[in-house]
């Protein structure tokens, strides 16, 4: 049985944020290595000719290297029965929400994000804080999908319910006396 199938839960969707929070440090990665190869070997001196490789590894590690890296450590699982959220890259975070504890799901969209079709799925369990899954790529339909697994989730837990309190008790009484 694979690592998916673990007690008859199946993995829906697997999502990290819109892709689109990579388009600046692309951007920028484009630029610092055209600059780098433009300055390259230009400047009279050699240390200073040494220090344009190094500046521009630098600036590709800090404005490209470590976004896409917490790009990369965000993750939103949602399988049958639940909805896991991992982030963080050197620490990780794992937080897991039950499709049957029942929970309000939320879109809010910025103009950006309806543009590009993605929000931010704010999923409320009653409890402190809601947990965000931040830009979503299509949101509406994650959370369509939230929706029917909470309903086929609650469903089965609510007919086990109702089918223990209907079922007649073992001890007879008659009028407060047994």
């Amino acid at each position: 049985m694979s690592s998916q199938e673990q007690g008859g839960e199946r993995v829906v969707a697997r999502l990290r944020p819109h892709g689109r929070a990579l388009f600046w440090p692309s951007l920028l990665l484009i630029l610092v290595a055209g600059a780098a190869g433009y300055f390259q070997g230009s400047f009279p001196l050699p240390w200073e000719n040494a220090i344009v490789p190094v500046a521009a590894a630098l600036l590709i590690i800090l404005l490209w290297l470590l976004p896409l890296l917490s790009w990369l450590g965000k993750r939103y699982i949602i399988t049958t029965r639940r909805i896991i959220f991992r982030r963080g890259f050197f620490v990780r975070v794992r937080q897991e929400l039950l499709h049957s504890r029942g929970y309000d799901v939320t879109v809010r969209k910025s103009m950006m994000q309806s543009i590009f079709g993605s929000g931010d799925v704010e999923v409320n369990t009653g409890l402190d804080h809601p947990v965000v899954l931040r830009d979503a790529p299509n949101a509406d339909l994650v959370q369509g999908a939230l929706h029917d697994l909470m309903e086929a989730s609650i469903n089965p837990i609510a007919a086990r319910r109702q089918a223990a309190d209907s079922r007649p008790s073992d001890e007879t009484t008659a009028w407060g006396s047994r």
